[in-house]
């Protein structure tokens, strides 16, 4: 039996709402943690996040319901990057989200060769810039999975895609040299599924890289219920730097490289978590990128030293397990 305290939360008629067992260690014996809205897009609802009392996993409990979920990444969601048209500011918001594909492939190009025989599948999508700029230049055969149906941007016919939930696809087993997570696995309705799908499809001296806020960082510390990792309902899990490494190897992983940042810029977090404090949910982008890279440009000096404080990100590099070996090499710190 579950010992968490449900809190009287107020929320529109029409939400279906699912009660779940910890995903990383299935027990059903959770604490109260907090209570958050959709702080991000503005919409209704008050979502509650318990803490289990047998792994320190912190997950959205009860959670909404699936079939439920993709009202929640409309048009406004930015990884969509459906809106183009920032004005003045339409070159610095390019280059910034540029920026992020180029650190992602700075990030992997360190741990895996890309080359025109890479094959890439890079779950959770979104509109496939990522995949598309390693194409572009290594020349890397690229797939995509996204739930969201739909996509649409420049180049996107170029992406194998595969439309729908991830660990429901068929995909020829040991397909892919590379698998990348870019903040995936913190939406995930079911990440044991997704991390054994992923042990499927991979071939055996393949990468599978994943990136998640890190629960355990300063910016939670700070922000609390409007840290921008807890993005309710969307995130259904916010993994420590325990539970993360606790999920993966569970599932048939062993970490190569553990890394206490990411290729996401940090400071969008401690400008989202500001904001939320300061004025509450539904952030108006239009208003809200100017001050954004002013203040990017005042935090430079502590910006330069991000992969050392964490401040809001995580990243792990594994392999599969070989079940031939009779012996582990020790988990890097």
């Amino acid at each position: 039996m579950s010992k968490s305290t449900d809190k009287p939360l107020t929320n529109p008629a029409h939400y279906k709402f699912e009660k779940v067992n910890c995903y990383n260690c299935g027990a059903d014996d959770t604490s109260f943690l907090l209570a958050a809205e959709d702080d991000l897009t503005g919409k209704e609802g008050n979502f509650q996040y318990v803490s289990c009392n047998k792994c320190g996993l912190a997950y959205h409990n009860p959670r909404i319901h699936i079939d439920q979920i993709k009202s929640f990444y409309d048009s406004e969601y930015i990884a969509h990057r459906k809106k183009t048209n920032w004005g003045v500011l339409t070159p610095l918001y390019e280059w910034a989200m540029n920026k992020h594909d180029h650190d992602k492939e700075k990030l992997v190009s360190k741990y895996a060769g890309l080359n025109s025989k890479t094959e890439v599948l890079d779950v959770g999508c979104a509109v496939g810039t990522f995949l598309l700029y390693i194409h572009q230049k290594h020349q890397c055969q690229i797939s995509g999975v996204d739930f969201k149906e739909n996509l649409d941007y420049p180049g996107f016919e170029k992406i194998e895609f595969y439309p729908g939930l991830f660990y429901e696809q068929e995909i020829q087993k040991e397909r892919y040299d590379l698998i990348t997570m870019w903040h995936f696995l913190e939406h995930d309705y079911d990440p044991n599924k997704s991390l054994q799908m992923a042990g499927k499809v991979l071939k055996k001296e393949g990468k599978l890289i994943i990136e998640v806020p890190r629960f355990d960082s300063f910016t939670y510390k700070l922000f609390g219920s409007k840290w921008p990792g807890v993005q309710a309902p969307q995130h259904t899990a916010m993994y420590s730097k325990k539970t993360f490494m606790q999920m993966v190897e569970k599932n048939g992983f062993k970490i190569v490289k553990y890394m206490p940042y990411g290729a996401f810029p940090p400071y969008f977090y401690i400008f989202a978590g500001t904001y939320f404090k300061l004025f509450g949910k539904g952030i108006n982008l239009n208003r809200a990128i100017f001050p954004y890279f002013v203040g990017q440009l005042i935090l430079t000096p502590i910006l330069l030293f991000q992969k050392y404080l964490n401040l809001s990100m995580q990243t792990i590099v594994c392999e599969k397990v070989d079940n031939n070996q009779t012996s582990q090499p020790k988990q890097p710190s």
